[in-house]
């Protein structure tokens, strides 16, 4: 007979002599790393305290840090697709047995020019017409087309171009939606819609700018601050109005949104959606290709790049719809160009500055009142510049345009198309939600905003052939910002380096006179010698050391 023994598992125990002893090693070698690494010098990281709300150019430093980081998570997804394919090619020349060793050299150098042509085809490609294309896709997959309007200027955010190939497309819809019009007093408001809506149907929005991430609402639920909600109005009258035209259509509609850069794309789809599904930011042109978001069953919201703004027009359409950033176009020129067609008496009211005679004194005078200074104390007229700029195409400056006295239907449009348009929609209930939106809404009062005179009509660029080529100038610029996303960090000291002996070889008025176009330097060369005049007195009463001390 057999008898198994079952064999018990070693026991862990051990004396507590041998216990302690163990500890004591370790305590021992974790003091021993402690000594070697104080010696080497190695400290902890200090957190980042970021930047804080006292500082004149957040909005600014914030903006840019952004494009940063863009462009830095863009050029680790392209090294990123590199080896994806480069791994590929590999293993497809591994996996063929008949390819010789001698052969598989030549097939690697003729992947590699190929890879170099591909890379050269891809940088000299102009991104605007990637734009072109996108917003071309939307115009013909979309049967509504919403153009959203800047309410503070709707007709300088009208594209004629952009509405003639809508209506060239045929049997599409084109609805105006009026974005932004909390900023605009009750009064004009009123005024556009009566103008606009005898052309097109007109939705009066305000789109809601406080929707957040789902996964960020668990943990900002907490430290949420009892301020006012900033919610949508007029997505009732919106919806209903796409409602009612796809019971008549009789099947799902897509709806494409589309508009110059910064009017409330995106932010239109997220208050219709409830969600932040679309990228939104106070940056201008966040926006880079066509997003598809279904709403229901039946309806379909498509969202897509801004328009290109043609550079014929005049400088404050450039200034005010372009989507390049206020690094990319010079401030003094975009600002002083804004700050021709405003009212001058309104704007020394609104931003507490004293009367000026041109734009030079003006932003002198904003930069000693906001505390913008250079070194030495100099007041730091760009930085003014771009202050004045950055709220004059965000969300929170409230100014008005008035519309035209005597209504003209567009060049593109008949009473033909207009009927067409106007075909399928129930006005009667629009006009009713718009009228509920409008009491809903609290506008500013008209003595608060600033009156400003539109330009009129935006013209833009659709067609691929009309977009102009890059000036060498561009080009040099484009390159050196490549260069500044691989190594940042290095030429930001070089940019802090010569910034600094600029700013000590120069005054902060000749620095504005250089930015300055030509049409602008014969009006201000009295601003020019008040501003010098100015300095050189602060100058004067400054301790010599030299002198005095003996």
């Amino acid at each position: 007979m057999c008898f198994f023994v079952e064999l018990k598992k070693a026991s862990k125990r051990m004396t507590c002599h041998k216990r302690y002893k163990i500890q004591k090693k370790i305590r021992e070698h974790h003091r021993k790393l402690r000594k070697e690494a104080k010696k080497r010098g190695h400290k902890k990281r200090r957190k980042d305290p970021g930047v804080p709300n006292s500082a004149p150019f957040k909005e600014a430093l914030l903006r840019e840090a952004e494009i940063r980081k863009q462009r830095l998570e863009e050029l680790k997804q392209q090294q990123k697709l590199d080896r994806q394919k480069e791994q590929e090619k590999k293993r497809k020349l591994g996996t063929n047995p008949g390819v010789e060793p001698s052969n598989l050299e030549l097939v690697k150098e003729e992947l590699g020019q190929c890879k170099a042509k591909n890379k050269a085809k891809s940088g000299k490609q102009n991104p605007k017409k990637l734009y072109c294309q996108e917003l071309k896709k939307v115009i013909e997959t979309s049967n509504v087309v919403l153009e959203v309007l800047d309410a503070r200027d709707p007709l300088g955010c009208r594209c004629p171009q952009v509405e003639e190939a809508i209506v060239q497309g045929g049997q599409k819809k084109l609805i105006l939606v009026l974005n932004k019009s909390d900023l605009v007093p009750k009064e004009n408001l009123e005024n556009w819609l009566n103008y606009l809506k005898k052309e097109l149907p007109t939705v009066v929005f305000r789109a809601s700018t406080n929707l957040k991430a789902k996964e960020k609402i668990i943990k900002v639920r907490k430290k949420a601050a009892p301020f006012k909600s900033e919610a949508c109005v007029g997505k009732e009258g919106l919806w209903k109005l796409l409602e009612g035209f796809q019971e008549t259509w009789g099947k799902a509609i897509r709806v494409g949104v589309i508009g110059f850069p910064n009017v409330g794309k995106s932010s239109i789809i997220n208050s219709l959606k409830q969600d932040q599904i679309c990228n939104v930011g106070v940056s201008m042109g966040l926006t880079r290709s066509m997003q598809v978001v279904p709403l229901d069953k039946q309806i379909t919201i498509i969202d897509s790049p801004g328009f290109i703004v043609s550079p014929l027009n005049s400088a404050t359409a450039l200034a005010l719809r372009s989507p390049a950033s206020i690094e990319v176009i010079k401030p003094v020129e975009a600002a002083s160009a804004i700050l021709s067609q405003a009212d001058a008496r309104q704007v020394v009211l609104k931003f507490t500055v004293p009367d000026f005679k041109n734009s030079l004194e003006f932003f002198t005078s904003l930069a000693q009142r906001r505390g913008l200074h250079q070194k030495g104390g100099s007041p730091n007229v760009e930085g003014a510049a771009k202050l004045l700029w950055s709220e004059w195409t965000g969300a929170s400056l409230a100014y008005y345009c008035h519309p035209p006295t005597s209504w003209t239907p567009s060049s593109h449009f008949n009473e033909g198309i207009m009927t067409d348009m106007k075909w399928g929609f129930n006005l009667e209930e629009l006009e009713k939600n718009n009228a509920h939106t409008i009491q809903a809404i609290k506008g500013p009062r008209l003595a608060s905003s600033i009156l400003f005179w539109s330009s009129g009509l935006t013209n833009g660029i659709i067609e691929e052939k009309d977009i102009p080529e890059e000036l060498p100038k561009q080009k040099k610029r484009k390159q050196e910002e490549g260069e500044d996303c691989r190594d940042i960090d290095s030429n930001q000291e070089n940019a802090d380096e010569e910034t600094d002996e600029k700013s000590s070889d120069m005054s902060p008025a000749e620095e504005a006179w250089e930015v300055l176009p030509e049409e602008f330097q014969a009006d201000e060369q009295s601003a020019q010698s008040y501003v010098l005049d100015k300095i050189t007195e602060e100058e004067d009463d400054a301790y010599d050391f030299s002198t005095d001390y003996v």
